[in-house]
């Protein structure tokens, strides 16, 4: 269709100016006919030039695949074949579960030429989605009309987790800076380890890292290097239930649980473990147990598009699903938000897990609970409140306490450091031998 432009309403201004004028001087009647009719002419002949081809090629470029919270560009690539240059307003139809910047594109665009405009976007949620079409407003060669028109132009994206802590992490590593992270490598005590290799023995080492045979036949002192047992299997069993949507900031529960999921999973696949997943609450998924760093990707399109439900978790179902899917063996990490009234359905699962398994329970905190607890008490409704949060706490941590005493280990910790936590509890499982 075609809607009038700025030029329009200039010329429908003037017709109103010169009608008002001539209301007041009759004799100028004619003049008023001559400059109607040279106005109806231009409309008519603008409006058919701008329903004309334009010849415009229009190309969007933007990645397959796009980190939630992180700003990206969108690139279109435009090249047309008239004999006149183009004015060009361009919208580009995205997605609500994207934010955009830069839009709508604003060119001019000489006959013949390319022109690569971008805009940004920011994902807000996970998931794929897609970009369906591109809106074109042309602007007539007279200047009187915009030709608008849609061109179909379906684009598909995935929002995956964050995983540009994936990415610092490895840079980390390879700097040996993880303590910029939070994660801490302690070196271990004791026997249990797998042998790595033999070295010159160094100041702080063992007597018991000595090789007495190596040390005879070198003349000089060699010590038995160790290194994390490998081969060992992680899965993580997760809660996909309404408490996940819980929000502490920008990020729900659910999301940094994610987000601490692919780091553990990077980091136990460079460990030389195996890794699989298991989802419960409402979504269920299973991913078997794999190695190697082409699992993470496989985790990654397993991940993406995966949201908490509105249903109540089953811990005993997702108990005895793991078991039937999993014999082997594993670590298992079940992430989930603990409330007082789980104990009945969750400790019958925690111990039927436990009777194969070793087994970690996290546990999401609130950081708005311990936020109301700081708060100052000026007033009788908030020591109410104050109490009740208190009360609530307390309960949670006897819950915990119950879950401790059947021997699982537990890990009760705020969204926010979910991840280094999680990553270094690992370790410790790995460096301790119990798995």
């Amino acid at each position: 269709m075609i809607l009038p432009a700025r030029r329009s309403f200039y010329l429908i201004s003037a017709n109103l100016a010169l009608a008002v004028l001539v209301s007041f001087l009759p004799s100028w009647l004619p003049l008023w006919y001559l400059l109607l009719g040279i106005s109806l002419g231009l409309w008519l002949v603008d409006s058919v030039l701008a329903l004309q081809k334009h010849g415009l090629e229009i190309e969007r470029q933007l990645p397959a695949s796009l980190p939630v919270g992180i700003k990206r560009l969108v690139q279109l690539r435009l090249r047309h074949t008239s004999k006149r240059p183009l004015n060009l307003v361009i919208y580009d139809h995205y997605p609500q579960q994207v934010q955009a910047q830069g839009l709508p594109l604003q060119l001019n665009l000489p006959s013949g030429q390319y022109a690569e405009p971008v805009y940004s976007v920011l994902p807000v949620e996970r998931g794929k989605f897609y970009f369906p079409k591109l809106q074109v407003r042309v602007l007539s060669p007279l200047q009187l009309w915009w030709h608008d028109y849609t061109i179909e132009l379906a684009s598909e994206i995935r929002v995956y987790p964050n995983f540009a802590a994936i990415s610092q992490y490895a840079l980390l590593a390879t700097d040996n800076h993880l303590s910029h992270l939070g994660i801490m490598k302690r070196r271990r005590r004791g026997e249990g380890q797998d042998f790595h290799q033999l070295r010159e023995y160094r100041a702080g080492d063992s007597l018991r890292q000595i090789d007495w045979k190596a040390s005879a036949r070198m003349h000089k002192a060699i010590s038995r290097e160790y290194q994390d047992e490998r081969d060992q299997e992680i899965v993580f069993l997760l809660d996909c239930g309404h408490r996940m949507q819980a929000k502490d900031g920008e990020l729900s529960h659910f999301d940094h649980t994610l987000n601490a999921i692919l780091l553990m999973s990077y980091v136990a696949l460079k460990q030389g473990d195996a890794v699989g997943l298991a989802t419960f609450g409402g979504t269920e998924r299973w991913l078997p147990v794999k190695k190697g760093q082409a699992s993470l990707n496989q985790m990654l399109n397993t991940l993406y598009d995966l949201q908490p439900s509105l249903q109540a978790p089953d811990y005993s179902q997702a108990a005895t699903e793991l078991l039937i899917r999993h014999k082997k063996r594993a670590l298992v990490i079940l992430i989930t938000n603990l409330r007082d009234e789980d104990t009945d359905d969750l400790l019958p699962a925690l111990n039927l897990l436990r009777k194969r398994h070793l087994l970690l329970l996290v546990s999401m905190r609130e950081l708005a609970l311990d936020q109301k607890l700081a708060e100052p008490v000026d007033h009788l409704e908030e020591a109410i409140e104050q109490a009740a949060t208190q009360h609530y706490l307390q309960l949670r941590q006897q819950t915990l306490e119950r879950v401790r005493a059947t021997g699982t280990l537990c890990l009760d910790v705020p969204p926010t450091d979910l991840s280094t936590q999680l990553i270094n509890r690992y370790l410790e499982i790995k460096r301790s031998g119990s798995l």
